[in-house]
């Protein structure tokens, strides 16, 4: 497997424990387990930043003069990427509209 690949499944693992934390978090507020819910989504958080560096390290080597080469894998992995981030931005929100809902 060669560098390239590497990261893009690094960024597809990272995300997508960035993603299942939001989840459970979003999921936490649901039972209004708030402290539970805010280091879950601090947690999520972390692993998006891993993976969010991993794709501006192909981003900095394309920049270099590196061929970067398009693949199934590096475009599952962006979409991951965007995708968890979306997610995760909604789920921040969402949490916020449950404390708004339950402090009634």
């Amino acid at each position: 497997m060669e560098g390239i690949e590497l990261t893009a499944f690094s960024i597809i693992s990272n995300v997508g424990m960035a993603k299942s934390l939001a989840i459970e978090a979003l999921r936490d507020a649901r039972e209004g387990k708030y402290n539970e819910a805010e280091k879950k989504m601090a947690e999520a958080s972390e692993y998006f930043v891993k993976g969010h560096h991993a794709h501006t390290s192909l981003i900095q080597k394309e920049a270099a003069g590196e061929k970067v080469e398009l693949s199934l894998i590096i475009m599952h992995a962006e979409d991951q990427l965007m995708s968890t981030e979306t997610t995760k931005l909604l789920i921040e929100e969402m949490i916020e509209m449950f404390k708004q809902l339950n402090n009634k």
